[in-house]
């Protein structure tokens, strides 16, 4: 039987470092394991957004193809452009270490 799995809300608190630990429920919640590529996002006014790496790929490759309007439909073209490449250099900088 499949669990019903439900939105989740709660806070971090940032260590020394700046490091911040993801709750177990949301690690769960996106299959997320040890040793996985997560990719962080900001931006001034949207905020902080945190993805798995292979997701953010699909976007990339899908707005490559010419499909970023169906990702992103209120989206400028240009940004969108721009976020592919920003996606696209980070995953070939990860992949090179």
């Amino acid at each position: 039987m499949k669990r019903e799995i439900k939105p989740y809300m709660g806070t971090v608190k940032v260590g020394p470092k700046g490091q911040i630990v993801i709750p177990k429920e949301i690690r769960d919640m996106f299959d997320i394991e040890p040793g996985q590529s997560l990719m962080i996002m900001a931006h001034p006014k949207r905020g902080i957004a945190i993805e798995r790496q292979s997701v953010l790929v699909k976007i990339a490759d899908a707005i490559f193809a010419g499909k970023g309007r169906e990702v992103y439909p209120y989206e400028d073209p240009e940004h969108l452009g721009e976020f592919a490449e920003v996606i696209r250099k980070n995953v070939d900088s990860e992949e090179k270490k």
